[in-house]
């Protein structure tokens, strides 16, 4: 298989009835970084619009394509379609053969295969035995506020509705429960600034920052058990910056940290504990989410969940990073992570996803939803 370079100017055509691997490069050789969407979102709505069995609708660059059998219960089944920015791992390439193969690139794990997935099942299952609502929205990889899911959940809740959802985030084919919370912080760190020939006569916010760093370097992340499962929770600088010149001595340093915190702490609690952590500087919250409880204990999750692993294997885990199952358990609707690809692989730069996965992922999926 030879790789491809798009020309974005070009409408893609995507074949949602073709085979996963040549799909899944499709939607990954698009560029569609956050904010970069559309030409991905108009080539979604195109190729949903080939099938008559689905009512398509759109909002900015979220696509939404919906069944109208009547059958009595309705599950969404969700993925976002935007990347975190290519780190020279695009286009994307094929190694390996068969099963055993695994598609490079970025995109591949989080989540474009999880997208492929969701888009070939949308094509294929015209009668499926509950109705589905298959869902495709921009700006998950940046702030919350930006979100496509959640402009949707405020503009057109009625596109939403169900009585359980499914997001097609990397788990290698696995149940994930629930999500950790996350938070996004500035400690400020002051100084004063002066002339670096007379560094005497101000104070280094740069250096004053270095206690930002001790108390980051000694903090022991706890791992905690919520309904059975154990998320592990994380708190590290993300950024630093400061300094104006290279002959000046800088006046101020702001270090961010990203908080990684169980679901059974509110986003409050979790704020309350940064600020404790970082107790003496001024702690500006500038962004966060709650996390979500796994809600396995959900009758229709729960069956799920067995139907799925009875396929793929494995058994329920905790997922580590946020996913938008929090803005489910927000709306009061059950929800589980299951999707193709390594989640330990999501945004690194020799991201790949087995084409094998792609596969089990498709058949457990569509076995359920046709049962």
């Amino acid at each position: 298989m030879t790789d491809r370079v798009l020309d974005p100017a070009v409408p893609t055509l995507l074949d949602l009835t073709g085979d996963l691997v040549t799909l899944t490069r499709a939607l990954c050789d698009l560029p569609s970084e956050s904010g970069q969407e559309t030409a991905l979102a108009d080539a979604i709505e195109a190729a949903l619009g080939e099938h008559p069995h689905l009512e398509v609708l759109r909002d900015g660059d979220t696509v939404v394509a919906r069944t109208r059998l009547g059958a009595g219960s309705r599950v969404i089944v969700a993925g976002h379609i935007d990347t975190v920015p290519a780190a020279d791992n695009l286009p994307t390439r094929v190694v390996g053969e068969g099963s055993r193969a695994e598609i490079w690139g970025r995109g591949t794990v989080d989540m474009k295969g999880g997208v492929a997935v969701q888009l070939a099942l949308a094509a294929a299952l015209v009668a499926p035995t509950r109705d589905v609502t298959w869902v495709f929205y921009d700006h998950e990889e940046v702030d919350a506020s930006l979100s496509g899911l959640g402009r949707v959940a405020r503009d057109h809740p009625d596109w939403l509705a169900g009585e359980f959802a499914i997001l097609c985030e990397p788990t290698a084919g696995g149940i994930e429960g629930g999500c950790n919370g996350t938070l996004r912080a500035e400690v400020r760190v002051p100084g004063v600034a002066a002339h670096s020939a007379r560094s005497w006569t101000g104070v280094n916010a740069i250096h004053g920052a270095a206690e930002v760093l001790r108390r980051l370097a000694a903090y022991e992340p706890a791992s905690v058990e919520v309904d059975g499962l154990v998320y592990r929770e994380g708190l590290n600088a993300v950024t630093i910056r400061g300094g104006v010149a290279t002959n000046v001595v800088p006046g101020s340093c702001t270090v961010t940290v990203n908080y990684r915190f169980a679901p059974s702490s509110s986003l409050a609690q979790a704020e309350a504990h940064v600020r404790e952590v970082f107790d003496g500087y001024e702690v500006v919250v500038v962004d966060g989410a709650a996390g979500a409880r796994p809600g396995l204990d959900d009758p229709t999750a729960a069956a799920f969940a067995a139907a799925v692993l009875e396929v793929t294997g494995g058994v329920p885990a905790p997922k580590y990073g946020w996913t938008d199952v929090a803005r489910f358990s927000e709306l009061g609707i059950p929800a589980v992570n299951f999707g193709p690809g390594d989640p330990l692989l999501a945004h690194k730069a020799d991201e790949r996803c087995p084409v094998g996965d792609l596969s089990a992922c498709y058949d457990a999926l569509r076995a359920w939803l046709t049962a």
